[in-house]
């Protein structure tokens, strides 16, 4: 490897510009695979990909038994529109005027009126209304006249009969609003036909219909898909005006300070932006998805690249002497750090390849995309840079410019704190290490304490600190998130369709006389954690019960056979239940092939149907009590219940992915090991210093599970994936100080002198990239948004403790490998004569 090196260093040193020539033109064709890239999402997976859970399975086998029976066709959707007034009272006639007014307005378009399902708009307005006009069924434009003609007093008195009299008129208001005659909050429902003969382009138009009117009344509120796209752009927008200028400035002060050198900053974000363009042409070449979360591998290769470029010029600099020009001190910086950047690749590459085996598409692409940026940094940091690098100093030497600089880590400030991490390692190496064991215990150990969530929602909240910075960055709430995440605080959802829902497979032994008890049993175990929808005209369960006790409302046979076989009144059939199932098929087939599966005239399986007042981000505080309803509904062990719908399914994929990322971690460690145990034995004739080098990683991974818990990062699908990537970040400056120290124990010097020059060279590239990195993805922080923020946290904490962890740690356990060694045998080859200037 190292004579390949060479032949291909000695090339870009000595022909730098026929390089940058030839790789302009190499650029040119990876980067037009740019327009080949496929930019979908592919967050979700298939469930052939989770068929081994036994949610998954009872969800197909729901999907297979019951899909054609139990999916009643609804011919409608409802859209809500929202009315909120912090000081007001959106009860009064003004404002119930307004909403009138509201209704006229969007009811006066043509594709709403084409597209209104005959439910039409409803809301308390109207009933408050068609009381004043003392006519139930009054028109709209006779709705507005008597109530403009009614006193805010009788209003009043009216809004208090109906809350009084018509206990429906609670839907239209808050889940704890009561009979109270003010409120903040009120909505109007909107009904619009889904059957086969209306146009979706037309529902659609008429929703944004519905938006756009609602902004031209005060206090109106629409949260439909016109209402996201509004809230994305913002966030985007804001995202590109206060948070991309701080990071770059951010960068390019670090980089300024870390070089002192405005030629080696160009030259080095060169190098990064020619990486992140190669990563995304390559994607599109091998028509590998970007996806939704593109960004990730583009903040991690844009670290890695600031990396390598470090590296370069730190090495480049220190290989120069007072007298040497330029091409032989590159040539023997990039021959000594590209071994380094190499084996980085190719261990950053095992940890994030290891994410192929997680089920997850966007996981795997993920894995994907980061090793191809990785390796296009190795490429562009090797042959792009040192020729830039060349041709540009040559240039400015030629006209008198003196590009000598010093190496970051060798000014008379900095020298000294880096040469005290040798120092510590010289004098109490044993006690660092016990101190490392036992806080990476303790790290691992809060692993079992993280909180679990599907996914961290936006909340709308914005810290006032980021409110009051000074424009243009001052940081404004999203008005559309706020307005979302106080409707799910105030209301239920609009009805039992567009409810969250969770399903209950029953299958075995479904005639035992306890059955339907235990069914019920369980059902009022959700109930009683109030997690269902309540405020609906429909019943929030949908069972075999129910559907039996609306059959008996209209069928007094079928009613009488429920009483006959209910022994203690109750009002729940507990003897000889197939008898009372197959009176059940007699008296209604259609409804009961719903909810209890009838085959070769044997019962198999029954469906239970909640529709829940939770949604997707909090499936892990509702699974626990669905779950405990599940057990209810086995009963003493005579069936099998099994958790499926939404809810179910969503838990079991998070408990498959965060246990898939954990197994992807313990592999691509041992990987990493394995590696790095055969290269250090073949090029520095020690094994035993590679998984020197690479043990500390487990502690970088142990400190980054403790940063979780201590800053409350859940662990979510994307914060575990980015626990993997930890091990691809960790290692890259593990292997920069073994490397380094291994060069210089296999050119002569003593264990201390060769960790000097490895904490002082070496590791003031290392503060540079950290510092460089880390300050980026902090302003991530400026984000309102948790799973970004957790996101930027989670880098920052494994770039810091990756640093501590090989200037502090790495160094003693270098130490103690070398009094209890033989140390290393050179197997160093003859180097090839240097290209002259």
């Amino acid at each position: 490897m190292r004579n390949i090196i060479g032949r291909i260093v000695n090339f870009v040193t000595e022909h730098n510009r026929i390089t940058l020539l030839l790789m302009l033109v190499l650029t040119g064709a990876v980067v037009a695979g740019v327009s080949q890239l496929d930019t979908g999402s592919q967050a979700g997976a298939s469930a052939d990909q989770f068929d081994h859970l036994d949610r998954v399975q009872a969800n197909q086998y729901i999907e297979d038994t019951y899909a054609s029976t139990s999916q009643r066709q609804q011919n409608r959707t409802i859209q809500s529109v929202y009315v909120w007034d912090e000081d007001g009272n959106t009860l009064s006639k003004t404002s119930l005027l307004d909403g009138l007014r509201y209704q006229r307005e969007i009811l006066a378009d043509e594709t709403v009126q084409e597209t209104l399902h005959d439910d039409g708009v409803r809301g308390i307005e109207n009933l408050v209304a068609k009381r004043a006009a003392d006519d139930v069924n009054a028109t709209l434009d006779e709705q507005i006249t008597a109530l403009s003609e009614t006193s805010p007093e009788n209003v009043e008195r009216l809004v208090k009969q109906v809350l009084a009299e018509n206990p429906r008129a609670q839907r239209f208001l808050p889940s704890d609003h009561g009979e109270a005659t003010t409120s903040t909050d009120r909505r109007t429902f909107v009904a619009f036909d889904t059957g086969d003969g209306v146009d979706e382009q037309m529902r659609e138009n008429a929703s944004t219909t519905l938006y756009n009117t609602a902004q031209e009344y005060s206090n109106h509120i629409v949260l439909n898909a016109d209402a996201s796209e509004q809230a994305q752009q913002r966030f985007f927008q804001e995202m590109v005006e206060l948070v991309v200028p701080i990071a770059l400035l951010v960068i390019l002060s670090i980089l300024v300070f870390a070089y002192r050198d405005l030629v080696d900053v160009i030259v080095g974000m060169t190098g990064v932006v020619l990486s992140v363009l190669w990563m995304f042409g390559l994607l599109g070449w091998l028509g590998v998805a970007a996806g939704i979360v593109s960004i990730v591998p583009v903040v991690l290769i844009s670290g890695l690249s600031i990396d390598f470029g470090f590296h370069i010029f730190n090495r480049y600099r220190e290989q120069r002497g007072p007298e040497e020009g330029i091409r032989e001190p590159m040539n023997r910086g990039v021959r000594l750090v590209t071994t380094a950047l190499v084996l980085v690749t190719i261990t950053a590459a095992i940890g994030f390849l290891a994410n192929l085996t997680n089920p997850l598409p966007m996981i795997r692409n993920l894995g994907v995309s980061i090793t191809l940026g990785v390796i296009s940094a190795l490429v562009i940091f090797t042959t792009v840079v040192p020729a830039l690098k060349l041709s540009l100093d040559g240039l400015l030497e030629r006209v008198g410019l003196d590009r000598r600089q010093a190496a970051l880590g060798h000014g008379s400030y900095l020298q000294p704190v880096l040469e005290a991490s040798a120092t510590l390692a010289q004098r109490a190496a044993p006690v660092v290490l016990v101190l490392a064991v036992v806080v990476g215990g303790l790290g691992g150990l809060a692993w079992t304490e993280l909180d679990q969530e599907s996914f961290q929602g936006a909340d709308g909240d914005v810290a006032e600190w980021k409110q009051q910075i000074p424009g243009p960055v001052g940081w404004e709430p999203i008005e559309v998130t706020e307005q979302s995440q106080h409707v799910e605080q105030v209301y239920q959802p609009a009805s039992t369709e567009s409810a969250f829902k969770s399903q209950i497979l029953i299958e075995d032994d479904v005639t035992s006389d306890t059955t339907l008890e235990d069914i019920d049993d369980g059902v009022a175990t959700v109930a009683d954690e109030g997690l269902l929808v309540t405020q609906s005209s429909a019943s929030a369960e949908r069972s075999p019960l129910t559907a039996m006790e609306a059959v008996a409302a209209e069928n007094e046979s079928f009613a009488a056979v429920l009483k006959e076989h209910d022994t203690n009144s109750d009002g729940i059939p507990d003897e000889n239940l197939e008898t009372v199932y197959d009176a059940f098929y007699t008296a209604d087939s259609a409804t009961a092939e719903q909810v209890i599966e009838r085959t070769d005239g044997e019962y198999r399986s029954m469906l239970v149907t909640l529709s829940l007042t939770t949604d997707f981000t909090e499936v892990k505080s509702t699974a626990p009590t669905l779950e405990e309803a599940e057990e209810t509904m086995e009963g003493e062990g005579q069936r099998t219940a099994t958790l499926a719908g939404s809810v179910g399914v969503n838990d079991a994929f998070l408990d498959e992915v965060v246990g898939g990322i954990l197994l992807t971690m313990v592999v691509a460690l041992l990987a990493v090991i394995v590696t790095l145990m055969g290269v250090f034995r073949a090029m520095h004739g020690s094994a035993t210093l590679g998984a020197v080098v690479s043990i500390p990683i487990t502690l970088v991974v142990a400190l980054v599970i403790g940063g979780m818990y201590l800053l409350e990062i859940p662990l979510t699908i994307l914060t575990a994936l980015l626990m993997s990537l930890a091990v691809g970040l960790g290692i890259d400056y593990n292997i920069h100080v073994g490397d380094r120290f291994a060069d210089e124990l296999d050119a002569g010097a003593t264990q201390m002198e060769a960790l000097y020059a490895a904490v002082t060279g070496t590791g003031g590239a290392l503060l540079g990239s950290t510092l460089t990195s880390a300050g980026a993805f902090a302003t991530i922080a400026l984000v309102p948004h948790p799973q970004l923020q957790s996101f930027g946290s989670i880098v920052v904490v494994a770039l810091l403790t990756s640093f501590v962890v090989s200037l502090v740690v790495l160094p003693s356990v270098l130490v103690l490998w070398s009094r209890y060694t033989d140390g290393i045998q050179s197997v160093t080859a003859e180097p090839e004569p240097i290209p002259q200037d």
